[in-house]
């Protein structure tokens, strides 16, 4: 049987296999407070048999918010009800870290509240739209970080992070992937800035070395994991070169102790990855590119092979709650919903069944 079943030491953390169910917005956070409700303790409870859950992007701050009805860690409120949601993992066995995402300028000022404005590291509009309330809405042209503003958002993600210990989070990941503000800061379209924070690759990687230093700091080296999409176009993202940029962000991010590096893997993405693993002395999880289909079984490979030590599982796992078992038994598996995955109740999102109780 493929090494994915086998037990796996991330830090002090004992997973039970090789098997990452991956973070996935789900827009499920209806009204005031951006606060996860009693069905995201089922949600995520009822996937406890993943060796390690990522959550949905999760929000640093307010002003971190890109679409509706996503959650947030900046709240008491907040943390009260994440803490449901950890202990029903906790109780069914799993472990469980809280995805902490700014989105920057992907996102609208109908989404924020006190009258914010989207932020990024230069005042460059993203093409395309965004979900709003009110339906689909042009990005607009965020506001450029001062260095005192990108100073506080480095302490909202280190505040975030101490909140999701408080939590009962086992950890949190930082998604500097598809385009979002870490991203951004990465990427040389986004980033036109001519200071410390920009131009070389080395300044570029500096705003997440930031982030990650603080988030360290704060709640421990081994507490912390950080996600990447190398080349990824997401959100209107261009890095025809990204080799340079995260070997260089790869050595400000190697003396923190990260728990996990997770490379969410672009089109032609694979030599970058080997790279990657070669330069990257920890624990390394693998989002393999299998566009237009989701990660599948044949990708357990991966594992084996040593490309990864972790492999993550999105949409599959939004659908089969069970996974693990499935992947174990070769299958069957429920067919994911795209007409569910963001809003919306429990169907599509708890009712899925698991193996045996199909019909």
């Amino acid at each position: 049987m493929s090494l994915a079943f086998d037990p796996y030491q991330l830090g002090d953390l004992r997973l039970a296999n090789r098997i990452v169910m991956s973070p996935m917005t789900r827009s499920r956070a209806h009204g005031p407070g951006a606060v996860p409700g009693d069905l995201a303790a089922e949600y995520y409870a009822q996937r406890a048999g993943a060796g390690l859950i990522v959550t949905e992007g999760t929000q640093p701050s307010p002003v971190g918010q890109g679409y509706p009805d996503t959650p947030g860690l900046h709240s008491p409120e907040q943390i009260a009800a994440w803490r449901r949601v950890t202990d029903a993992v906790h109780q069914a066995g799993g472990v469980i870290y809280a995805q902490l995402l700014h989105t920057g300028r992907i996102g609208h000022p109908s989404l924020l509240p006190d009258g914010l404005h989207p932020v990024a590291p230069s005042a460059t509009r993203a093409e395309g739209q965004v979900f709003t309330h009110d339906g689909p809405k042009a990005f607009v042209t965020p506001a450029a970080l001062t260095d005192a503003g990108i100073a506080r958002t480095v302490d909202e993600f280190a505040a975030a992070a101490r909140n999701a210990i408080a939590a009962g989070f086992d950890g949190v990941e930082l998604h500097g992937a598809n385009g979002y503000l870490i991203h951004q800061f990465l990427a040389p379209n986004t980033n036109r800035r001519s200071d410390a924070w920009g131009g070389s690759p080395a300044a570029r990687a500096r705003f997440a070395v930031a982030v990650a230093n603080a988030v360290t700091a704060a709640i421990g080296p081994g507490k912390a994991g950080i996600r990447i999409s190398p080349g990824s176009p997401v959100n209107d993202i261009a890095e025809d070169d990204p080799e340079d940029t995260y070997l260089a962000l790869l050595a400000g991010l190697a003396p923190l102790g990260l728990s996990y590096l997770h490379v969410m893997e672009a089109p032609r993405g694979r030599e970058l990855t080997h790279r990657l693993r070669k330069e990257w002395a920890g624990t390394l999880i693998l989002n393999p590119h299998t566009s237009p289909g989701p990660t599948g079984p044949d990708e357990l490979r991966l594992i084996d092979d040593g490309t990864a030590d972790l492999l993550a599982f999105g949409a599959l796992f939004l659908a089969n709650p069970d996974l693990p078992v499935r992947l174990a038994a070769g299958g069957p598996y429920n067919a994911p919903d795209r007409t569910t995955f963001f809003g919306g109740d429990h169907r599509g999102y708890t009712d899925y069944p698991r193996l045996g109780q199909e019909g």
